[in-house]
């Protein structure tokens, strides 16, 4: 950077008035700051804890800072100064650093979350790869204790609360607490919905709307609040007194991505792992919530055979305890309703991967009602795939057999397609090599016999033989990973960098009519085909063509850089050829 330095002093009186006079843009320049406890942390593995800013007057801040309670412990103050910055670029390199603090397991972030939008500006580009300079140099002084890519790749950054927002998900948070905040005031309960495909960010959002809504809620003073901030209003004194006592929690249906983000929460300050909750914890709670966030809320279950004997069990007190008797007809949706008095649920009908999943009728009512109350928001902004929200409309109109549809080519995306399932295996280990996080997947076209039996393997197509995902929690970031095949219930709702997808034989195509079809005998999950008789339900190949196909929309979007594609049914493979690659026909 052109002039740029990095000035390291103590964080006391007498060395921040030295500084102050060495140099007139420590008074009048726009500058990012780096506020931490290192010189007092001396026990192995202490986790820092930083604090990040921006001002244009660096000086006046450092002091405000001095007089704060909350960063009396912190020692060391770096002053990143460039004679290139200007305002734009300082909030976004602040926004920038306090992800990737976030992000490294050796910090703990004490900065609120007034918000910060991810906004463009001039020569951004240029200025962001600027960045990872200053990155590289407080990595050299022991500020960050792992790579770029490690942090980037790592749950505690990509679930981070501390997340600059896209536009419509900026737009989507600010209605939010409006439409909560004048919901509270009249004492009227209503339900909010956030709707969005596939990498729109979704969980971003839901994460995001914890953490703002509970620093809100927070003790603090005026310097600790960014004036900046995209929600800095909300930190008004009459908007904390609505917060008073306020029992918040955050629902997550998917056992795997629940435990990921327990872990996120046990390291944010002011979030805790047990505020995240399963539907079976929401159900049995003796208290209401004033506010359940439900993430993922497609997947709540209804009244249905579930995974084991005691939750069948549990399922028919809860909905006993909650309306009197025991009414099948009732769902976890119910639950949620009848146990908090505000609630948002995010949602995407088009990820319901089984017959327990809510219904596509109760899916629609609750976006229906939220759009008569204006309390709907739709996210479209594509956060995960380079290739754009194209490419994921792209995947549910060639699995849907679209009449018409042409070959797109994407560029930039690293779409391929593959005869050979072992050079598509061996193409994604190099790129796990390269990058990281480029996984295998697959339908569940196969019986899971190393569940049982960890030396057998479960899925075998020509001469490759492999096996099915050995952690059901965070099973992406598991040291044998690389080496096995993860399913919809370990993927759902993650990032990979580059997705190897195997589609099995329980997805065929039909030449002579154009059509999908589904093989009911080629498909291994039994809880994914199962009848319902305690509703009088059977599922016709129709439904469960319908939950397949999303199914494969989901592992065809996992990867953000780039998807490979397998396929073992012969006419299936010729159909879809066409299609995925990036090779233009």
């Amino acid at each position: 950077m052109a002039g740029e330095t990095i000035a390291r002093f103590a964080f006391d009186s007498r060395a921040v008035d030295r500084w102050s006079r060495a140099d007139r843009r420590h008074m009048n320049w726009p500058v990012v700051y780096v506020i931490d406890d290192q010189l007092a942390t001396t026990k192995p593995g202490a986790r820092t804890s930083v604090y990040v800013g921006e001002s244009l007057s660096a000086a006046t801040r450092m002091r405000q800072h001095l007089d704060a309670t909350n960063k009396q412990g912190l020692r060391t103050v770096r002053v990143i100064i460039d004679d290139e910055f200007n305002k734009s670029v300082c909030l976004d390199l602040e926004a920038y650093l306090i992800g990737l603090f976030s992000g490294d397991d050796a910090h703990r972030v004490i900065n609120l979350n007034v918000g910060v939008r991810d906004a463009d500006y001039f020569q951004r580009e240029r200025y962001r790869r600027q960045f990872r300079e200053v990155f590289e140099a407080l990595r050299a002084e022991g500020l960050f204790s792992r790579s770029l890519p490690e942090i980037e790749n790592s749950n505690l950054f990509k679930l981070s609360p501390f997340k600059a927002l896209s536009e419509d998900q900026a737009v989507a948070v600010e209605g939010i607490l409006e439409g909560l905040f004048a919901d509270l005031t009249a004492d009227v309960g209503r339900s909010i919905v956030i709707q969005g495909s596939p990498g729109t960010g979704k969980t971003v959002v839901a994460i995001y709307l914890m953490k703002v809504l509970l620093d809100i809620a927070r003790t603090y003073t005026d310097d600790d609040i960014d004036q900046d901030g995209l929600f800095v209003d909300f930190f008004a004194a009459g908007y904390r007194e609505l917060l008073h006592g306020f029992r918040i929690g955050l629902v997550v249906p998917q056992q795997s991505l629940r435990a990921s983000i327990k872990a996120v929460f046990a390291k944010t300050p002011g979030l805790r792992p047990e505020m995240v909750l399963s539907p079976f914890d929401v159900g049995k709670a003796t208290d209401k919530y004033d506010l359940l966030i439900v993430d993922e809320a497609h997947r709540l279950s209804q009244r249905a055979n579930q995974p084991s004997g005691p939750q069948n069990q549990m399922f028919r007190h809860i909905t006993e305890r909650l309306f009197g008797y025991d009414d099948v007809s009732r769902t976890q949706l119910d639950w949620i309703r009848a146990q908090s008095k505000q609630a948002v649920f995010l949602v995407d009908g088009d990820q319901s991967v089984r017959p327990a999943d809510l219904p596509t009728a109760a899916i629609a009512d609750l976006v229906s009602e939220a759009r008569r109350d204006a309390r709907w928001y739709p996210l479209m902004s594509q956060m995960r795939v380079a290739a754009g929200a194209d490419y994921v409309q792209y995947v549910r109109d060639v699995l849907t057999g679209r009449p018409g549809l042409a070959r797109q080519v994407f560029e930039g995306y690293d779409l391929r397609f593959y005869d050979d399932l072992a050079a598509m295996r061996d193409a994604v280990r190099r790129r796990d090599d390269t990058h990281s996080l480029a996984r295998l997947v697959a339908g569940y076209a196969w019986d899971w016999v190393s569940k049982k039996d960890p030396t057998a393997f479960d899925i075998i197509i020509g001469g490759v033989a492999m096996r099915w995902n050995s952690a059901e929690k965070d099973w992406i970031n598991s040291s044998a990973s690389v080496d096995e095949v993860g399913s919809i219930h370990t993927v759902q709702g993650y990032d990979l960098n580059y997705a190897g997808v195997i589609i099995g034989k329980e997805l065929r195509y039909d030449a002579r009519s154009g059509r999908l079809l589904v093989d009911r005998a080629s498909y291994r999950d039994r809880k994914g085909k199962e009848n319902n008789p305690t509703l009088g339900v059977r599922y016709s190949d129709e439904d469960l063509l319908r939950y397949i196909v999303n199914i494969y929309s989901v592992l065809l979007t996992r990867g953000m850089l780039g998807t490979y594609v397998y396929v073992c049914d012969p006419e299936l493979r010729e159909y879809l050829r066409g299609f995925f690659s990036n090779v233009p026909g």
